[in-house]
């Protein structure tokens, strides 16, 4: 679980569509630098330091898992992204977007590229007020006075306007969700999304104990003769599991993600069992799935055979290897019926045959932003 860590940020605009361009920042900085927690109002001031149009200015609250080196790199990206042009030049110019470090938890920072306080803060009304409104009582890491007592000392004589505008605050998958489950084939990557999410959200993870089972090596040799008892074992670990790490959790307040969901354990005995054993496991797991606590979200990820076979190869399980095509093909039709049938889960499929989430940060923040988009009154 990576440490969250709190960091003040100064936006301002004076081109094009000013309010847009907050807003646009906002989101990108919800996606790509941590949870907003507090946005300013949205004051108005004249361009500082040199003659253009006036500027939108607010201060945002952000919890992020980014160091400040890459906090700074990350912020550069997005005010490239979104259309600053920067030149050699140290004088003041109207920008797209600007977006300024004004502090970083109580850390006093001098890199080459990055000095936290903020240098200027103190000396600027446009970034005392707006940052006085959400952060009154935050002290100056330098200074040691606290924010507000920072402003009354602040000797900046512009004006500032208070607006009736606004922008909104990006909803996070923490303020979205309580739990979200996420399930796919073997191979699929699901583990390893639910852990970076758990890192990134700084979630309670319930990962499924599936090295612990002794028969499932020994399924993979004799799948006739241990089908049964693997999918019983299965099927009472995941029950047990699940009762007991959501119980602990308070699904009002905490946010869980979970590489499985127990259904998966009846799309694996619809593959594995005989018809007789399967109508006595059938009964067994209707009495269980009746307890078990539903998910706000339930993510399918599909990975096509090719690259399921190739990921299954990679991670090198022994017990693995020798698994067919055919019988992953079965287990995808599984999940696909249940998926088709199953009338009580807020289902999200998405294709990741053609993404790496793992090394590719662009397909990764894909992901998450499909989970954060959907609207759980349509799904």
């Amino acid at each position: 679980m990576k440490i969250q860590r709190t960091t003040y940020l100064s936006l301002g605009t004076n081109q094009g569509n000013t309010l847009a361009n907050l807003q646009k920042a906002c989101d990108e900085i919800a996606q790509k630098v941590g949870r907003i927690l507090q946005i300013s109002s949205v004051y108005k001031t004249a361009s500082w330091g040199f003659k253009s149009d006036d500027f939108l200015n607010i201060c945002i609250e952000v919890s992020t898992n980014l160091p400040p080196e890459r906090l700074l790199q990350t912020v550069l990206d997005i005010e490239t992204t979104m259309g600053r042009e920067r030149d050699d030049s140290r004088q003041y110019q109207a920008r797209v977007i600007d977006i300024d470090v004004l502090l970083f938890d109580d850390e006093i920072i001098f890199y080459e590229n990055l000095k936290v306080p903020h240098p200027s803060m103190l000396d600027r009304k446009f970034v005392m007020v707006p940052l006085t409104e959400i952060a009154p009582n935050v002290k100056h890491p330098i200074a040691k006075k606290t924010i507000l007592i920072c402003l009354q000392s602040c000797n900046d004589s512009s004006e500032i306007e208070k607006t009736d505008l606004h922008i909104h605050r990006p909803i996070s998958l923490v303020d979205k969700y309580n739990y979200i489950a996420i399930e796919g084939n073997i191979g699929a990557g699901k583990t390893t999304l639910a852990k970076m999410i758990g890192d990134d959200f700084n979630a309670k993870l319930v990962l499924e104990r599936f090295a612990d089972n002794p028969f499932l090596p020994k399924f993979y040799n004799d799948k006739e003769r241990y089908a049964f008892p693997l999918e019983m074992s299965f099927l009472a670990d995941r029950y047990s599991q699940l009762s007991d790490d959501l119980a602990q959790f308070d699904l009002f307040k905490n946010f869980i993600v979970s590489d499985y969901y127990i259904f998966k354990s009846l799309i694996f005995a619809q593959v594995t069992l005989a018809k007789e054993e399967y109508v006595l496991y059938r009964r067994m797991f209707d009495i269980m799935y009746k307890e078990i606590t539903k998910p706000d979200l339930y993510v399918y990820l599909y990975q096509n055979t090719e690259r399921l076979l190739d990921n299954i190869q990679k991670r090198g399980r022994d017990y693995e290897q020798n698994i067919a095509s055919e019988y992953l093909e079965k287990i995808h039709q599984g999940y696909s019926g249940f998926i088709k049938t199953e009338q009580n889960l807020n289902t999200l499929i998405i294709d990741v045959s053609a993404l790496d989430f793992v090394h590719k940060l662009e397909d990764y923040n894909h992901i998450i932003k499909l989970i954060n988009d959907v609207d759980l009154e349509d799904v």
